[in-house]
């Protein structure tokens, strides 16, 4: 429990730390950066790191001088094809192992949403998946499970990641230097969470929702 505290602080107060992990590490800061999103993106029981705040975040310091964007997004997206990868790879080779050993923080609502989002948009759930938390450290595991053609889902993984990476670096590093943004820098960050909390509950509950139908109509 302390641990998840710990993490929810990290999350919320990130713009605080960061500067001072920079000040601490210097250059080492773009690997601790490479881990983080590595870990998000790569292991199945760690969805709830940071992601899209730690970006934006990211971004915004890069903005300010305190980082090399360019160092910045070549590293960020790395991590997260890799992190991808990895978790595919351990999906295709031990994914029903890891389910049948229902881990507490593998949430079974995650895994029936991710399984949904394949239902409906196939491959294409990879790269939709990167700007939803949760389910996108459930899509690549899901892929390797569901054996995926490899190849297929690097393509997806690719395109995903530089999409999701540019995306949230980039309107930091453009826009983290406004002063309507500065003074409200942590405002922001909680905006980004709650909306993408407002996502993930929306679309489990709409999962929800469709399991409910489809039993009524399995029952009729």
């Amino acid at each position: 429990m302390d641990l998840l505290f710990a993490i929810f602080d990290f999350v919320l107060h990130f713009d605080h730390y960061l500067p001072g992990i920079i000040e601490t590490y210097g250059f080492w800061t773009y690997l601790i950066l490479f881990g983080i999103i590595f870990c998000e993106t790569g292991l199945v029981v760690m969805p709830y790191l940071p992601g899209d705040s730690l970006l934006f975040v990211a971004g915004a310091l890069a903005g300010a001088g305190f980082l090399q964007v360019e160092i910045l997004l070549v590293s960020l997206i790395a991590a997260a094809v890799l992190g991808d990868s990895v978790n595919y790879w351990i999906g295709h080779t031990a994914g029903m192992k890891v389910l049948e050993k229902n881990y507490s923080l593998v949430r079974r609502e995650h895994l029936e949403t991710t399984e949904e989002y394949f239902t409906r948009y196939g491959g294409l759930t990879i790269v939709i998946a990167r700007f939803v938390p949760f389910i996108r450290t459930f899509a690549p595991f899901l892929a390797g499970v569901g054996k995926m053609q490899y190849s297929l889902f690097l393509s997806y993984n690719v395109a995903g990641a530089v999409l999701w990476i540019c995306a949230f670096t980039l309107a930091g590093y453009f826009f983290g230097s406004l002063p309507i943004v500065q003074e409200n820098f942590s405002l922001i960050i909680y905006a980004i969470i709650g909306i993408s909390m407002l996502i993930v509950g929306s679309i489990v509950l709409n999962v929800f929702r469709s399991m409910k139908a489809r039993a009524g109509n399995d029952n009729s």
